[in-house]
């Protein structure tokens, strides 16, 4: 029998693919692939553009300001809809390629879905060098987009239009599986584009993909049985797996039953409301002193979708030397970390066979109130830092009260960098599951703005939380990247941004004068300034305004109060700034590893040092 063929350029192939995919959220069948992110430029826009322009009703694309920035509003797009659907960023070859390197790590590190597709040079070679080539004399098959292969999980450059039809799949496949989870690049170089290619026409029927649930391994599950049973202070670690797995309900239902207080890593906080009962608050180097004394106290440790990385585990002074970890995790590279008894697992799964392994087991019945109680004790403390006071500065702690009071139910507050996430990893009350995106695995300044453009993209449609977007940022991150600003004023999504100015990057500047350096290069006043007429700070209301946004600049925490309730009625996105304090923040920080100089001239810095050790003295020995 003659199978039927389809013949279309290579571009307009992918493109066409694209449109038949689709997943299931909450029962309902959506386009796996939301729309499109796009600059183009010599090495997309005669081709992949022509056949964008084509479909652009199934396939919208928004035009971004920065290659960098619009693929982190694709990260912030599949944050927002739990990995369920997926946007693409889509560049010229050359330096816009290669501002998508940093969003593809920040993908990579944190396992979430983006399709990257680039542009590339001539397969013929014949025009070489075309303009952005980078040359590589000893191997002329190299172009910028190899950069991309050390912060993918799939990688592919097409060099026949044929390829297509093995490799986007296997792309697909590489963004959906929870354990392999994170960007797939897609390399076309310019002449394969145009070539038109008979394509089956199986290959573009629809198709609609599922997310696995790995179960997990039955002698496994008993051993975490057997293990978990004979924990007196055990404590569950709910990372960012919780969330993806859709995981919320079933941890809640199984740590209350059992009596085991759940303390959250930075991508798992918003799995558990701030006030549910056995929430015990963020653990870590920016956690809460009620998790860490809890941290420090247990004996089983059962950590549930979460990579353990340093800022979770207080580069693993957090701990007794003598805990045992329970690490339920899709991926095995997660899962086995640190000499763990490794669950390789869904969440959910895992959750539902460990709570039918444990019979009728729980823990101690003094456990979980003491935690309460530690919780409660962590509470008072957040209410004393975050108490207006008479100073003419505000402190961060004070500002994110005024703005956590303001946010909505299911309004999402999205931060990244700076001082920032410390404060809102302990001082954010959030008040509905999935309401908290705090990019802090890879720490991308930039990620905010660009990340609430996505995530208001994402407030709508199945399984959407609905709200607007709340970003706080500190003005340093800000004039890294801000114009995706100008983005939501031409898509008309609106998102509200707070801009706290102290005067620089303040919280690296704390960290290197802890460490015994004297305040150098950071804070504005702390660089080399060679006009003595150049203002400290800068007026980012005005700046904002000039992209169209609605700004207001605040003086004080009243000031602040009331433009979060005028920000709020308004139609489109609103940026407001305050001068805040560089130097006050909420203490409850665990010990982190960081390097200090062996030898130096300064006492301050010999001190450090002699500190450093004793951290170190202190951390588990493990894999």
């Amino acid at each position: 029998m003659e199978h039927s063929t389809i013949r279309l350029t290579m571009a307009q192939a992918v493109v066409r693919w694209l449109t038949v995919q689709f997943t299931e959220i909450d029962g309902q069948r959506v386009p796996l692939f939301a729309g499109v992110f796009g600059i183009f430029g010599h090495g997309n826009v005669t081709c992949l553009s022509e056949a964008l322009e084509a479909v652009q009703d199934q396939l919208p694309t928004w035009r971004g300001q920065n290659e960098q920035s619009m693929a982190l509003a694709a990260i912030g797009f599949a944050k927002a809809k739990r990995r369920r659907q997926i946007m693409i960023a889509t560049s010229s070859i050359g330096p816009g390629a290669l501002n998508m390197v940093t969003a593809a790590g920040t993908a990579h590190a944190n396992r979430l879905p983006l399709l990257l597709i680039a542009g590339d040079t001539f397969n013929n070679r014949l025009p070489d060098p075309v303009l952005q080539q980078v040359e590589h004399f000893n191997n002329p098959t190299t172009t910028v987009n190899d950069a991309f292969k050390s912060v993918t999980r799939y990688w592919d450059r097409i060099t026949h239009p044929a390829q297509i039809i093995s490799s986007l799949p296997q792309a697909v496949a590489a963004m959906l599986d929870p354990a392999d989870c994170g960007p797939a690049f897609i390399g076309l170089p310019q002449d394969t584009q145009e070539i038109a290619f008979d394509y089956p026409a199986v290959f573009f029927e629809p198709r609609v993909w599922a997310i696995p649930r790995p179960r997990p391994d039955r002698s496994t599950i008993a051993e975490a049985a057997a293990l978990l049973k004979t924990a007196k202070k055990p404590l569950i670690i709910a990372g960012g797996g919780v969330r993806y797995s859709g995981a919320e309900t079933a941890l809640a239902k199984f740590a209350a039953e059992r009596g085991i207080p759940v303390v959250e890593t930075i991508a798992g906080k918003g799995a558990l409301t701030h006030h549910h009962p056995v929430h015990a608050g963020p653990i870590g180097i920016i956690g809460s002193t009620s998790a860490n004394t809890l941290a420090a106290e247990a004996d089983v440790i059962l950590s549930i979708g979460t990579r353990l990385q340093d800022f979770t585990t207080g580069s693993w002074t957090a701990f007794s030397k003598t805990a045992r970890f329970i690490s339920i995790n899709a991926a095995r590279f997660d899962a086995i970390k640190h000499r763990a008894l490794a669950v390789v697992s869904d969440a959910l799964e895992g959750i539902d066979e460990l709570d039918a392994a444990l019979g009728a087991w729980k823990a101690p019945k003094t456990h979980l109130p003491r935690a309460k109680a530690l919780f409660a004790e962590w509470d008072a403390l957040l209410d004393d830092h975050q108490t207006p006071t008479n100073a003419p500065v505000p402190t961060y702690a004070q500002v994110v009260n005024v703005v956590n009071a303001a946010a909505g139910e299911k309004d999402t507050l999205i931060a990244a960098a700076g001082g920032i996430p410390g404060e809102v990893a302990k001082g954010w009350r959030v008040k509905a599951p999935n309401t908290f995106d705090l990019e802090f695995g890879f720490s991308c300044m930039g990620y905010e703005i660009a990340a609430g453009w996505g995530c208001a993209m994402a407030q709508s449609g199945p399984g959407a939380v609905g709200g607007t977007p709340i970003v706080m940022l500190g003005d340093g991150t800000y004039m890294m990247m801000n114009s995706d600003i100008y983005s939501t004023v031409l898509s008309g999504h609106k998102m509200i941004v707070v801009v706290c100015d102290n005067g620089g990057y303040a919280v690296i500047s704390r960290l290197q004068q802890f460490k015994g350096v004297p305040g150098f290069n950071n804070l504005l006043k702390d660089c080399r300034i060679q006009n003595a007429d150049a203002p400290l700070h800068v007026d980012f209301a005005a700046h904002a305004a000039s992209m169209g946004a609605a700004t207001r600049h605040c003086e004080s925490l009243a000031d602040l109060e009331a433009a979060m309730e005028w920000a709020k009625g308004n139609d489109r996105t609103t940026v407001i700034s305050i001068v805040t304090d560089a130097y006050a923040w909420v203490p409850g920080d665990a010990d982190w590893d960081v390097g200090v100089p062996e030898v130096s001239d300064r006492a301050s810095v010999n001190k450090a040092r002699a500190h450093q050790e004793e951290i170190r003295a202190k951390q588990r020995v493990g894999v």
